[in-house]
């Protein structure tokens, strides 16, 4: 008598393992797929693999289709803020200078609806040294705005800037940006966007048009800097 190893049980890897290398399997067994009943998933009624694979199909259409939506929504919201940034380029263009600042801070304001805007100037021409956005600059403001490469947007973590607000105690959210005349210069200023809304200005938010922000206010405000040998 010869032993034989028990033969293991089959699995249900094991059956897909074999109708996967095995595509002809419901060609010469397509009556079967008629005889095959699943659970709807929504319903709880008992439907046909045909039927059950036509959801599928339809579930993955409409998932498809509201990326797209996404996607065009997403892009018409870029649309709108490029834009708003452009009409607040041109408008600080042709700002005086001695209102520029002013003018940059009031149009952040009203275009893009940020409730609280406070800034901060330094090593500025001795005519603008008694302007508002001058005062109360610490060594701390500064090397704070010296440390950002680039926006810090997130809660607000007791920063001292939040302090130049008009009403700090509703500022649950932020996004500071340091100012310099050109990338890779030091900086010049801090910029403050504040919201009472603590989702306005998150970690997980794209920083890109706050980056063009910066950018472009360093850039304006830059005249009002002392010269630099």
């Amino acid at each position: 008598m010869t032993n034989s190893e028990p033969m293991s049980p089959i699995t249900e890897d094991d059956i897909a393992e074999y109708l996967v290398n095995t595509p002809d399997f419901f060609e010469r067994h397509a009556s079967l797929l008629a005889t095959v009943q699943l659970t709807h998933p929504q319903s709880h009624r008992t439907v046909s693999l045909q039927e059950r694979q036509a959801q599928m199909l339809r579930d993955k259409i409409k998932g498809l289709e509201q990326r797209i939506m996404d996607m065009i929504r997403h892009g018409n919201e870029n649309m709108i803020l490029t834009d708003k940034l452009h009409r607040w380029s041109c408008e600080l263009m042709r700002t005086p200078e001695d209102q520029i600042a002013a003018s940059a801070l009031d149009n952040i304001r009203e275009l893009f609806q940020v409730p609280q805007v406070a800034l901060r100037l330094w090593s500025l021409q001795a005519n603008h040294a008694q302007a508002p956005y001058a005062q109360g600059v610490t060594e701390a403001v500064q090397a704070l705005a010296s440390s950002l490469d680039r926006p810090y947007v997130g809660p607000n973590s007791g920063y001292e800037a939040v302090q130049w607000l008009d009403d700090p105690t509703q500022a649950a959210s932020l996004a500071l940006l340091a100012l310099r005349a050109a990338p890779g210069q030091p900086a010049l200023g801090l910029l403050v966007l504040a919201s009472p809304d603590a989702q306005r200005f998150n970690s997980q938010m794209g920083t890109d048009l706050l980056e063009r922000l910066a950018e472009l206010a360093g850039a304006a405000l830059s005249v009002l800097q002392t010269a630099r040998a």
